[in-house]
């Protein structure tokens, strides 16, 4: 257990400086409100009212974030692969090669499709 006591520690203390910050911020902070602070902030834009069953997103914002996920799943292999990568020798090297190309052909099939133009 000695060894995890200063990262519980540094945890800690960073959740008592948060806690503290918010807390402090709310009691001493100004508290001038009026109805444009109250409102949803939207890039100066106004904003627009949304249907009664809730506004639908168009299928091309779904697209870009499976896309994300694609890459961020290859990243993440990625980095074990390059620590490893003396002890595991060609046989890592061609099995990282056929990983990207695969991850690549999933790339040029969603830049076919038009799925990184967005209008």
């Amino acid at each position: 257990m000695n060894v995890y006591a200063p990262i519980l520690v540094l945890g800690a203390l960073g959740a008592g400086f948060a806690i503290f910050s918010v807390v402090m911020a709310t009691l001493i902070g100004p508290k001038r409100y009026n109805r444009a602070k109250l409102e949803a902030y939207e890039c100066g834009i106004e904003p627009t009212p949304l249907p009664a069953g809730g506004g639908r997103f168009p299928i091309k914002y779904y697209l870009t974030a499976m896309l994300f996920i694609v890459f961020d799943i290859e990243v993440v292999f990625l980095y074990p692969w390059a620590v490893t990568f003396d002890s595991l020798g060609i046989f890592g090297l061609v099995e990282m090669l056929l990983f990207v190309l695969t991850v690549f052909v999933a790339y040029a099939y969603v830049w076919r499709r038009g799925g990184l133009e967005w209008d």
